[in-house]
C-alpha cells in the first residue's frame, strides 16, 4: 500500500488523496502562525517501478506561485544524492511525474538541511583549534542559537561576520555556511592562513532552528519572518534576531553576509546597500566585491538581481541593511536560486547544495581583497 508521511525533521505536506498512484493530491502547510508557504519535503514508500503523479494543490496561493515556472521538485533515495525529476506548474497545480527504482523516495523543494546535520556540523568544527562555540540564547521552541568564532580574536583584526537561514525552507544558505566553514577550517589552505593575519570569522548557520525543524519556508515558530525585524527584535517573538543583533554589537563588526535563496530568479546574485543613504564609499566597496567574485567563480553573476528599494519602507528591518547602516560598513545579502543556475545549467541535480557549499568555499578570495583594502 502507497504511504506518505511528512513527520521527518523538517518535513512538511498534507495528503488529501492517495488511493491511486496516478493521482496523488497533495497540499503544503502553511508555516507557523502564518499564511507563507512554499516549502514541502516528504517521503513515499512501497512505490517501486510505479509511475507517480503527485499533484500539490494549493500551489497557486503560495508565497511565490511565480516561482513554480521552470521549477523542477528534488529527489532521493539515500538523503545523499538529490536529483531533479519531471515537474510541471500547470492550472495552479504543482504536478511532479515520477517512477521510483526504489521502494522509498523523498520528494522536496531543496535539498533539505536537517537539524540533525546541523548539530552535527556544530559539534564537528567546534572541535578545530581554531574555533570556539557560543550558545548565544535559546529560540522560542528551546534550541540553541549556535554562532561559532573562527580564528583569534585578538582586539585588533577586521570582524566577519556570515549568518545564515532566517528564511529556514532555504536550505542552501545552510550548505553555503557549511562550504564557507569548512574551508576556513582547512589547516592546508594558504588563503585561510593570510587571512587569519588580518581578521576573524563569526558565523550563524542557522538562524531559525525552529522553522527549519518545523518545516516553515518563512517564519519562526511565533510566525515572525526574522529578516523583517532587525532593530525591533524581543526575546519574547524573535530571539535569535534579538541575541545575535546584541552579540554583533557587543563584538563589533567590519563586513556582513546574510545567506539566502530566491524562490523566483535562477541566479547567484547579491544585494547590497545600493538604493539606501549610504556613502558612496562602501557601495563602491560592495559593487568590487561582486566583481571580484564573479572573477573568481562563474557560478556567481552580477547582471541580474533585485532592483534597489526593492524592500522599501522595510529595508532597514532587513538584517544586512540595518547592520550597514548601524557599523557603516559593507554589508550584503546573497542570494541562491531553488531552481537551476541559468547562467550555468546542470540538468541532473539543477543548483544543488553541492554547488551551494563550492560557492559558500569560494568567498574567502573576495573577502581577503576585501579585507587588504580597508585595513
Amino acid at each position: 500500500m502507497l504511504t506518505i508521511t511528512q513527520t521527518i525533521d523538517a518535513g512538511n505536506i498534507q495528503v488529501i488523496k492517495a488511493d491511486s498512484a496516478d493521482d496523488i493530491q497533495l497540499t503544503i502547510r502553511p508555516d507557523s502562525h502564518s499564511d507563507f508557504y512554499q516549502w514541502f519535503y516528504f517521503r513515499v514508500s512501497n512505490v517501486r517501478d510505479m509511475p507517480l503523479t503527485m499533484s500539490i494543490q494549493n500551489a497557486s496561493d503560495a508565497a511565490f506561485s511565480a516561482g513554480w515556472d521552470g521549477y523542477q521538485a528534488v529527489a532521493s533515495y539515500d538523503q545523499e544524492d538529490w536529483f531533479r525529476v519531471d515537474t510541471q506548474y500547470v492550472d495552479g497545480q504543482l504536478v511532479i511525474n515520477h517512477t521510483p527504482h526504489n521502494d522509498a523516495v523523498f520528494y522536496a523543494y531543496f535539498t533539505p538541511y536537517t537539524l540533525e546535520r546541523h548539530q552535527q556540523l556544530v559539534a564537528q568544527v567546534q572541535c578545530h583549534p581554531d574555533c570556539s562555540l557560543t550558545v548565544l540564547g535559546q529560540t522560542i521552541l528551546g534550541r540553541d542559537i549556535d554562532l561559532l568564532q573562527i580564528g583569534d580574536d585578538d582586539g585588533n583584526k577586521k570582524r566577519v561576520w556570515l549568518i545564515a537561514r532566517q528564511h529556514p525552507g532555504e536550505s542552501m544558505a545552510e550548505w553555503f555556511a557549511e562550504g564557507y566553514m569548512l574551508r576556513l577550517l582547512d589547516e592546508d589552505d594558504a588563503l585561510v592562513e593570510s587571512l587569519f593575519s588580518d581578521c576573524v570569522f563569526y558565523v550563524v548557520p542557522n538562524m531559525n532552528p525552529d522553522g527549519s525543524t518545523l518545516g516553515n519556508l518563512r517564519t519562526n515558530a511565533a510566525g515572525v519572518n526574522l529578516n523583517r525585524v532587525w532593530g525591533q527584535a524581543d526575546t519574547q517573538s524573535s530571539p535569535e534576531v534579538f541575541f545575535v543583533q546584541k552579540a554583533m554589537q557587543d563584538i563589533g563588526c567590519d563586513l556582513f553576509f546574510d545567506i539566502h535563496g530566491d524562490e523566483t530568479l535562477p541566479w547567484n546574485f547579491i544585494a547590497g546597500q545600493d538604493g539606501l543613504p549610504v556613502d558612496e564609499k562602501i557601495l563602491a566597496q560592495e559593487a568590487t566585491f561582486k566583481r571580484r567574485f564573479a572573477e573568481i567563480n562563474p557560478d556567481f553573476q552580477t547582471e541580474h538581481g533585485y532592483p534597489p528599494k526593492k524592500f522599501g519602507d522595510e529595508s532597514l528591518t532587513l538584517a544586512s541593511n540595518w547592520v550597514g547602516d548601524h557599523f557603516k560598513i559593507a554589508s550584503m545579502t546573497l542570494e541562491m536560486p531553488f531552481k537551476d543556475n541559468a547562467a550555468r545549467p546542470e540538468p541532473r541535480a539543477g543548483w544543488s547544495a553541492d554547488r551551494s557549499m563550492q560557492l559558500g568555499a569560494s568567498m574567502l578570495y573576495p573577502i581577503a581583497k576585501h579585507i587588504a583594502e580597508i585595513k
